[in-house]
């Protein structure tokens, strides 16, 4: 696969799955734009870290639920490096509890930062490809196994993750026509932070996954690639799980 001439956007670039893709667009010659929220400390650790690579690479940082924030950064990327080819919402929360204790609070700020946040990323980066760049657009959603299956205690965590489903196939059928691939991946449980915030869930793998291991980051960063890439440019409203077979 080869990015040279691709702009790269990847929301929540700095930790976890997001940095795995960041690394790996940049390996593969695109430039790199992650963006960050809060974490000063990961921004300057994958900062330090892209700038080993050939391709040009930047952090950026806004909140993806803050709408003229990101309608901001998203106009300030294409002056600076050029309209995104490609947009990766990988920028994610968890704020686990069980339904009858949940907060609204709670339930809100999972649902802003999970579903709203995609939108309104997506919206600002799509509207950035049309106006001013002649490539295809390529859009890949991080969603969950969670969207399909359920998780106790995370009822905010899987009906965002659904939306983000549901939103992956509308938005394919509206931006298809126009050039602009958006597809999703589903991890399964996966060797990132939010991994941590979860109960039990190894003996969900060791029973359930093929290989009883969680994925690494850069194995769902493989997959997202891939569909970002010209090798899927016929792939359109799909949802790739990236799970090891826990959910059949």
């Amino acid at each position: 696969m080869d990015f040279n001439g691709q702009v790269a956007v990847v929301t929540g670039g700095t930790r976890g799955i997001g940095r795995a893709v960041t690394e790996r667009l940049a390996k593969l010659g695109a430039t790199v734009i992650a963006t960050y929220h809060e974490n000063e400390a990961a921004a300057e650790q994958t900062a330090t870290e892209l700038a080993k690579f050939e391709s040009e690479t930047a952090v950026e940082q806004f909140d993806v639920t803050d709408y003229d924030a990101v309608a901001a950064t998203f106009e300030t990327i294409t002056e600076r490096y050029g309209a995104p080819t490609v947009l990766v919402n990988n920028a994610g929360t968890v704020n686990n509890g069980l339904l009858l204790r949940m907060t609204p609070e709670q339930w809100r700020r999972v649902i802003d930062v999970n579903l709203t946040g995609t939108f309104y990323c997506t919206r600002e980066a799509a509207k950035q490809m049309l106006r001013h760049t002649d490539q295809d657009g390529r859009i890949v959603n991080v969603a969950s196994i969670a969207a399909q299956c359920g998780q106790t205690g995370q009822a905010n965590y899987a009906a965002s993750k659904a939306g983000v489903l549901g939103f992956t196939r509308s938005a394919a059928r509206e931006l298809g026509g126009k050039d602009i691939r958006v597809n999703a991946v589903a991890p399964g449980y996966t060797d990132t932070d939010l991994l941590d915030e979860l109960e039990g869930y190894e003996s969900v793998v060791e029973s359930n996954a093929a290989s009883g291991r969680v994925a690494t980051p850069a194995e769902v960063a493989a997959v997202v690639a891939f569909l970002a890439s010209d090798d899927a440019g016929y792939i359109n409203g799909e949802v790739v799980r990236v799970d090891d077979g826990l959910i059949l």
